[in-house]
């Protein structure tokens, strides 16, 4: 295959990469004042990006001697990604306008491009080098979005803290992609696949070098998506960050890293099936069950959110466990659901400012809201409602998906144990409920921005009970992403 038509397989990505090396110069030659033209030229960007999508970058085939692939799968995560990463570098500008001392950088924009190749490379990985590519520009621009708020000392904190564990992450990330090589002689995802088929993973040493090198390179995605036990960065890091960069964390590097483990799963590893099913349940499990325990005492709602994301990756995993075309349908159901709902929420925090502009981030300050800002608390009590499961709003069906797949794959009483934890995971989502409807005002709040209030609307719109009329057009989606795998 020639090298332009290997190009034209990776052109979102060379999209992305000319747009972010061209904004960062126009950075550096017109300073802050270009803030607010580079957020609207990288949003203009990542929408080329999206379009680029359409041809040979979904086809089917292969670039670069197999190392990335162009398929449905990747599309469809490609545009999750770009949609979320578009919507954090909108929410920006308002933000930072009313951030003490912090202004918006034109450099915001710019990273959130880099990290969205990163995202790009890493759900079309084939390779496990272009897989660890991927990933560390992922997480190298995303260590710097987390403390992007230099004068706050929470933001340097989340800084530090996701980079140290990040890199000790990568580290173990590598360790088990060295050993994995090591015993298959391969980076490549399907001579990886051979290797296991032919060996199987019990009664010799090169098996349980095999079998090591699956957890490690788990072990690495599992902390991408913030699945227990590799999960203890999550809260701190949510609430340090500026909360346009935690809706970014909560969202696109979400879909990315769950999309790599689908992709690790199948492709590379699915011959050993019996093997990282076990890794999954447990992981999928102990998520659910540290996610709900975690979110019920935080008085501060962006790291409520933070546990509840690891709970929703543990419902996510759920559908993984099953290994088959339609569990990995159900996950990426649940993939577009649940960045829907989250992103909403956080566009909710982000109108929480009191009278004098400063933002709120308390529980407690949402006491009486539906006296003061009636259409923003419905707006959080749907989102709220939705992320619980609650029928008949849209985050019902996320979890009727993966559990049904789980079902279909005989695994049911993973599906029962599911049900069962997800009880008392509703309960924090239920307090943010109360807290809003039934307490007294403990004051006024500060005018909100149109555009947040408009994406308010859209996305509590999509995740009620109107966004079942997408089931059949996101159901087909989300199946042609699966059967690309198979």
């Amino acid at each position: 295959m020639d090298y332009a038509a290997q190009l034209a397989m990776t052109l979102p990505e060379v999209v992305l990469s000319l747009g972010a090396l061209a904004l960062m110069m126009v950075a550096a030659w017109t300073g802050p004042q270009s803030s607010r033209v580079v957020s609207w030229i990288a949003v203009a960007v990542l929408a080329g990006a999206c379009i680029a999508l359409v041809g040979p970058a979904s086809s089917g085939g292969s670039a670069f001697d197999g190392m990335y692939r162009a398929d449905a799968f990747a599309a469809l995560a490609k545009v999750l990604i770009y949609l979320t990463a578009a919507i954090s570098i909108l929410l920006a500008p308002n933000f930072f306008q009313h951030s003490a001392g912090d202004d918006l950088k034109p450099e915001y924009p710019v990273l959130i491009l880099l990290a969205t190749v990163g995202m790009g490379i890493l759900v079309s990985a084939a390779d496990m080098l272009m897989l660890y590519i991927g990933l560390e520009l992922l997480s190298l621009a995303s260590y710097v979005l987390a403390s992007f708020m230099r004068r706050d000392a929470r933001s340097a904190e989340a800084g530090l803290k996701y980079f140290v564990l990040g890199a000790l992450a990568s580290g173990i990330l590598l360790y088990g992609i060295s050993l994995v090589y090591g015993f298959t002689g391969s980076t490549m995802f399907d001579q990886i696949a051979s290797a296991y088929a032919a060996a199987p993973l019990s009664g010799s040493g090169k098996s349980l070098g095999l079998m090591f090198g699956l957890v490690f390179v788990f072990a690495g995605i599992a902390f991408k998506i913030a699945a227990v036990p590799f999960h203890m960065w999550t809260p701190d890091v949510y609430e340090g960050a500026p909360t346009p960069v935690t809706a970014f964390f909560a969202s696109a590097p979400k879909v990315a890293g769950m999309g790599i483990a689908l992709r690790v799963a199948i492709e590379a590893m699915g011959p050993a099936s019996d093997q990282w099913r076990q890794i999954v349940i447990f992981a999928a499990l102990a998520s659910i069950l540290v996610g709900a325990v975690g979110a019920i005492a935080q008085p501060n709602i962006k790291r409520m959110l933070a546990y509840s994301s690891i709970n929703n990756m543990g419902f996510a995993l759920i559908g993984l466990a099953g290994g088959t075309p339609e569990g990995v349908a159900s996950v990426m159901t649940y993939m577009a659901i649940y960045i829907t709902m989250t992103l909403g929420a956080f566009i909710v925090v982000l109108q929480m400012r009191d009278a004098d502009g400063e933002p709120v981030e308390t529980i407690a300050s949402l006491a009486g809201l539906s006296r003061t800002r009636p259409g923003l608390a419905l707006g959080m009590a749907i989102f709220m409602f939705s992320l619980a499961g609650i029928p008949p709003l849209f985050g019902f069906y996320a979890k009727f998906a993966v559990f049904s797949a789980a079902v279909q794959a005989g695994l049911f009483p993973l599906a029962v144990v599911g049900i069962v934890l997800s009880v008392p995971s509703a309960y924090y989502y239920i307090r943010v409920v109360k807290t809003m409807y039934f307490d007294e005002p403990t004051g006024e709040y500060g005018p909100g921005d149109r555009l947040e209030g408009g994406l308010i609307a859209l996305t509590a719109a999509m995740v009620s009970p109107l966004g079942y009329l997408a089931i059949p057009l996101l159901g087909g989606w989300a199946m042609a992403a699966a059967k690309a795998l198979f």
